[in-house]
């Protein structure tokens, strides 16, 4: 787990150390930063080859940032450039500094040719959530409502990869189906059953059983169904309870709507974490109804109790608040959960990302409420009265 991170002039942060928990939540409007903190992290992980001393900007694995100018804070000064330092749960450090060649697609490590260095950083990425397979990123784009979805063996077997896209959920739900979530937290309320044969309660754990009744809260009584059709492709296709009927028929996911296909892999991704893990997901609040997000929330917080760390960016009130309410309701997420405020501060000779780190009390209280946080609706209430 990254206890901090240290990120100095990269894009708009000029400077500012991030203490980490397990959740990390990343809010503010439009264009303040948050982006630019997720893509720090992003960009050191596909640098391949960081310990030869190259940090890469472009790699199709992620995310393209362009050159060195485009990725430099604009209003550094002379001598000063790209800063990274991470700090482990088990105190090992990693101080990264690059020297800067002008529009360049990398930037070179200030004394790359340091052997033990070298080795440090090997080790690090070997071992660490972070450069490891013990990772899950979903960005805020994800696949649209399809029926035949792409198989990868390399990304859903090997690495336990959801694609950056959720490209590879219905491949990875067709595999690992049957198998038990780690955590008995986020097992769904409603996943006992009595045993026909013995009378006692049991509960399914099974992963598809608690991806069908999470994702219940964003489509009611929504059943996920997966069928290998190739060997490139699984179809996807959903079904609904019908009181006293059984279930539909099954539905194309093109004929259902955005918010389940786009809700489906961040439920996925947060059921499916194991000891150790690091999420990373944008917007998981897409398209997705407000009950829903705030359900969202309060998963995301639960999966956060757990060993895993998890990064969010959001714009939802209701995730936030699910979140809230989660922590009110146990004691286990107490110190556990930090959000991080991006605001933009213009002065006369340049701008930057201004991050306030904010608190939740076991209460749900937040220990600041800046300006734009959490308030647009009373905002536009306030013009209708």
């Amino acid at each position: 787990m990254i206890e901090g991170i240290k990120i100095k002039n990269f894009k708009s942060i000029k400077d500012k150390d991030f203490n980490l928990r397990n959740l990390n939540v990343l809010l503010g409007l439009n264009g303040m930063g948050k982006s630019s903190f997720v893509q720090s992290l992003l960009c050191l992980r596909q640098s391949n080859s960081l310990s030869q001393g190259i940090l890469s900007l472009n790699n199709s694995s992620y995310i393209n940032l362009g050159t060195t100018r485009d990725v430099l804070y604009q209003y550094s000064k002379k001598g000063e450039f790209l800063e990274f330092s991470i700090l482990f749960n088990d105190e090992k450090k990693l101080n990264l500094e690059f020297d800067y060649i002008p529009e360049a697609d990398y930037f070179p490590l200030k004394s790359p040719t340091d052997r033990d260095r070298n080795l440090e950083i090997n080790s690090i990425r070997n071992d660490k959530s972070l450069f490891n397979n013990n990772f899950q990123y979903l960005n805020a784009n994800r696949l649209e409502p399809r029926s035949a979805n792409p198989k990868n063996f390399t990304k859903v077997v090997s690495d336990r990869s959801l694609g950056n896209h959720g490209e590879y959920t219905a491949h990875f739900i067709e595999v690992y189906n049957g198998e038990e979530i780690a955590f008995d937290n986020l097992v769904h309320k409603d996943s006992s059953t009595i045993d026909e044969l013995t009378g006692n309660l049991i509960f399914n754990k099974t992963l598809i059983n608690q991806i069908n009744l999470w994702m219940g809260a964003i489509s009611p009584g929504v059943n996920i169904r997966t069928t290998t059709i190739s060997s490139d492709f699984v179809l996807l296709e959903y079904v609904f309870k019908q009181p006293n009927f059984g279930n539909t028929n099954r539905f194309k996911p093109e004929n259902v709507g955005f918010g389940i296909s786009y809700g489906l892999p961040v439920v996925v991704a947060l059921l499916s974490a194991k000891p150790g893990d690091l999420i990373i997901i944008e917007n998981p609040e897409s398209h997705i109804h407000p009950r829903g997000q705030a359900e969202l929330g309060k998963l995301i917080a639960r999966t956060a109790m757990n060993d895993v760390q998890i990064i969010v960016e959001t714009h939802s009130d209701h995730v936030i608040n699910g979140i809230r309410v989660a922590i009110k309701e146990s004691e286990l997420l107490n110190d556990k959960v930090i959000l991080f405020y991006f605001n933009k501060i213009v002065e006369a000779r340049e701008q930057y990302s201004k991050i306030l780190d904010i608190e939740i009390d076991k209460n749900g209280e937040l220990s600041s409420y800046p300006e734009n946080l959490l308030d647009e609706w009373s905002n536009q209430l306030l013009k209708l009265l």
